[in-house]
């Protein structure tokens, strides 16, 4: 288990129970009362730490190694029926983007989302989840597949960002995202939208339009990534703590600004904490969504969308 620096007095009291078990099983002393004071103090100690956390924290969180990615969403919900779909048409398969067909029950979606990897190498073959133009147009391709059979489309979005290298920049980067806005705008199914990790700028933004979008606790959404922030106001990464505080970046403050319409509750702890409780909470609130939109009409679905994103943010004149 690997812990944030923020988390180091949570090590420290698993680590003094974890001995004291020890303690008890290896000799006859009875350790049952100094174990339940432990995990009376870890437990309050959980609690203090992950109550009060900073805009800066959430997007440790959100960055943890042992959070679940795309991938282990989509198999937590749908099992053996996900059908992964690959290409463009046009280029190559991005590995950065994933998508396919899957079932929750006996209800089809279409999942799309970016993938990040877990080791050096699987990091390297699904590019840190950045998604080059191809990835975008693969992303698009499903849509309108699902849109020509009446299948809703669900997104997960976890990226720092679209790929920024010149080769992607060659091939329309900007333009693939600016087309993905715009058909998701008037896609004629519905669109639930779900922050799972990090919602770094277009790159997140890209698959991001939706119906309904929701966040997870412990993420965040913004135009751009506190150190990126940091390094151009103030020539350097050390300010990181202070530009995620003033981009307003976390659930709560999205969901305050009315850019995101819920907040999926996380386990103490965080998502990594309890995986089956997380993918149940991301199941429930899908099937919740989807509920909301299941009997509007294709024109219904695309006037509601409209009308959401046009009422965020206010213009003074």
């Amino acid at each position: 288990m690997e812990y944030l620096e923020f988390e180091l007095p949570i090590k420290e009291l698993e680590d003094q129970l974890q001995k004291c078990q020890i303690i008890g099983t290896e000799s006859d002393v009875d350790v049952t009362e100094t174990c339940k004071q432990i995990e009376k103090k870890l437990l309050a100690t959980k609690k203090d730490i992950y109550k009060n956390l900073t805009p800066w924290q959430r997007v440790q969180m959100s960055r943890h190694p042992n959070r679940p990615y795309t991938l282990d969403y989509i198999k937590a919900l749908c099992g053996e029926s996900f059908l992964e779909l690959h290409g463009d048409r046009t280029f190559k398969d991005d590995k950065a983007m994933i998508g396919g067909l899957g079932k929750i029950g006996d209800q089809s979606f279409m999942f799309i989302g970016q993938q990040k990897g877990y080791n050096t190498k699987t990091r390297q073959y699904r590019n840190f989840g950045m998604a080059n133009p191809e990835g975008y147009r693969k992303a698009l391709r499903l849509m309108k597949s699902a849109e020509k059979f009446g299948i809703p489309v669900v997104t997960l979005l976890d990226t720092p960002g679209a790929y920024p290298g010149l080769e992607a920049e060659e091939r329309g980067q900007g333009e693939a995202i600016a087309r993905n806005i715009l058909e998701m705008t008037r896609l004629k199914v519905p669109i639930i939208t779900i922050v799972i990790g990090e919602g770094a700028s277009g790159g997140a933004l890209g698959i991001g339009v939706g119906n309904k979008v929701l966040m997870l606790e412990n993420t965040w959404y913004s135009v751009i990534s506190p150190e990126s922030c940091s390094s151009i106001l103030w020539r350097s990464w050390e300010y990181k703590e202070q530009a995620a505080d003033a981009l307003k970046l976390t659930a709560t403050d999205m969901k305050k600004l009315g850019i995101v319409d819920e907040i999926i509750k996380e386990p103490l702890g965080g998502a990594h904490q309890d995986r089956e409780k997380t993918f149940a909470s991301v199941s429930t609130a899908i099937l919740k969504s989807f509920e909301e939109f299941k009997n509007l009409s294709p024109k219904e679905l695309v006037n509601q969308r409209m009308e959401k994103y046009a009422n965020i943010g206010v213009y003074k004149g």
